[in-house]
């Protein structure tokens, strides 16, 4: 139970009678309010995952005097707090915060704040348009602006939309046993005998949708060397619903189909320039995420070297193009649900992970994420970084089952060789070491990435041992290894190469390591007594003392 974006913790000291800083837990409030809504363990200490052992909320009065410190502090904010039993049988107070939908939550003296991440930060002024149409982002899909009766539907789409969500493996029996009419309003399709813009948008017959304020239409266009246009597929006359411009977009764009063979040796592996998965995903953000309330097409332009990907509007509020990757924030959540429970999308977030999984495990560069005030650009390079990384991150991928975030990290340190843990932190979004050890413990478990050094020096880097099992031809980062870790290597390469001289360690261990470097480990290791030397200078072997004793 670490932190995050939907949990925040407190001792139980922060309740220390006329000194409770209320102002302080009204804030927080207010911030898990304005974002997805979260928790606020009081009785748990940051580090902990569980209350102390025995502890016990012995004034059952602590509830109602939360409850109405907050009402006094806040505007729009709607609580719950309850006594909880955690697994070690101790109790904790919990403050569950719902996430405000349409309305913006505040302070009393008129302070705002959102969650991101695991922090609170105050929203600034010139945010406050954003943040309020983000609340009327999500407002709109419930809206029955148009008036269409539930009756005035598309009978091929509606019949379709039901029978996708009765065969969906991700939607659960209580709901496919559901009648017509239920399954339409528990998706928001209808309202009070009225098709909302949601359902207008899904099962709506062609006039309507063309008749709300923006509805989606989407322009695929490809350019030759010179930017001229040379082809294109327009998706504009509003006859398709979501689901189906998105089947279009996957079957008709001929590009998508199109992949280059790495070879090297006896590997062989087909490399999509698009891959079809990161098409999807990054077609499904922008018909998810993108503002109804704002005009604009969404386009996809295909050059010699790249695809852009254009939505209208900006990313929804807390979410960067930095933090992209670890943010998942639903803009038009009704919409988002069906997409997941059709399975036409990762996850009810982002979807980013994927994005980069799949671009980093076939050896391809992230993705480049750009934001300005009236679109949200993603481009996605056509050419793979090398062989020797594709080659790499195959024979990885096919040999353990590395999960998105481990091929992320490997991916990034494939190409890179090497990163500190303040620079891995900033590409990955991860300000604690805990958040690093989520997506880089494993690989170091696996023992395909090493690390050395402490802290925010902390330095992460692709095995040696791994690169050259595959016969790895790229340069690996080991310039600055410390000393206990160049000591292992050495050990570990004269256990599987015993009576070598110092060219041929060098060589092996990575001939980047300053030369010096090496030679006072090789001294210090027979000092030491690990290592037993045969020979004269220049033509001096070297091999592990124990291979000797046990040879002798």
């Amino acid at each position: 139970m670490e932190e995050n974006r939907n949990i925040d913790k407190k001792s139980l000291k922060f309740l220390n009678g006329k000194n409770t800083d209320w102002n302080e837990l009204a804030k927080d409030c207010v911030c898990f309010a304005n974002a997805q809504g979260g928790f606020i363990y009081i009785g748990i200490e940051d580090k902990a995952s569980l209350p102390p052992e025995k502890q016990k909320i012995t004034d059952r009065n602590l509830l109602d005097i939360i409850q109405k410190n907050i009402a006094h502090r806040t505007v729009n904010v709607g609580i719950a707090v309850t006594i909880e039993t955690a697994e070690n049988k101790a109790e904790y107070i919990q403050v569950q915060i719902f996430r405000n939908a349409q309305t913006i939550a505040s302070t009393t003296d008129g302070k705002y704040y959102v969650r991101v991440h695991d922090e609170c930060k105050p929203v600034p002024p010139d945010e406050m348009a954003r943040l309020a149409a983000d609340k009327n982002a999500f407002v709109w899909e419930e809206q029955i602006t148009k008036r269409v009766h539930a009756s005035q539907f598309e009978e091929v789409k509606k019949r379709t939309f039901l029978n996708d969500i009765r065969n969906s493996q991700r939607v659960s029996r209580f709901i496919k046993e559901m009648n017509d009419d239920e399954i339409l309003d528990f998706y928001f399709i209808q309202k009070n005998g009225f098709l909302t813009n949601l359902g207008i948008l899904w099962i709506g017959q062609r006039n309507d949708r063309a008749s709300l304020l923006y509805p989606p239409a989407i322009q695929i266009i490809r350019y030759d060397d010179k930017d001229e246009k040379v082809w294109k597929l327009l998706l504009d006359d509003y006859f398709a619903n979501p689901k189906e411009l998105l089947e279009r977009v996957l079957n008709d764009v001929p590009d998508w189909q199109e992949s280059v063979e790495v070879s090297e040796g006896m590997f062989r592996k087909n490399i999509p320039f698009f891959p079809i998965e990161v098409v999807r995903e990054l077609v499904v953000n922008a018909l998810v995420h993108r503002t109804y309330t704002t005009r604009g097409d969404i386009f996809i332009n295909i050059f010699p070297d790249r695809m852009e990907i254009h939505s209208p509007g900006r990313l929804p509020f807390g979410v960067t193009p930095k933090n992209i990757l670890s943010q998942s924030i639903r803009r038009n959540e009704h919409l988002s649900k069906i997409f997941y429970d059709l399975g036409l999308m990762e996850k009810e977030g982002s979807g980013f992970d994927l994005v980069y999984a799949k671009l980093l495990g076939s050896g391809k560069p992230l993705p480049i994420v750009k934001e300005t005030d009236e679109r949200v650009t993603v481009i996605v390079k056509k050419q793979f970084v090398s062989k020797e990384v594709v080659r790499l991150m195959d024979k990885a991928s096919n040999e353990f089952s590395l999960k998105q975030k481990e091929l992320i990290s490997l991916g990034l340190l494939a190409q890179q060789q090497s990163y500190t843990a303040l620079e891995i932190s900033n590409i990955l979004n991860q300000n604690e070491e805990v958040g690093l050890r989520n997506w880089l413990g494993r690989l170091i478990d696996l023992e395909l990435v090493v690390k050395t050094g402490k802290g925010k020096g902390t330095q992460y880097a692709v095995n040696p041992e791994f690169i050259r099992k595959i016969n790895f031809k790229g340069k690996t980062n080991l310039k600055n290894i410390e000393d206990y870790r160049l000591e292992e290597l050495i050990y570990k390469d004269l256990t599987a190469y015993p009576n070598s001289g110092f060219g041929e360690i060098h060589q092996r261990i990575g001939k980047e390591i300053n030369q010096y470097k090496v030679k006072r480990m090789l001294k210090n290791m027979v000092d030491k007594q690990i290592l037993k030397t045969t020979g004269k200078t220049g033509g001096m072997k070297y091999q592990l003392k124990q291979n000797l004793q046990e040879n002798g």
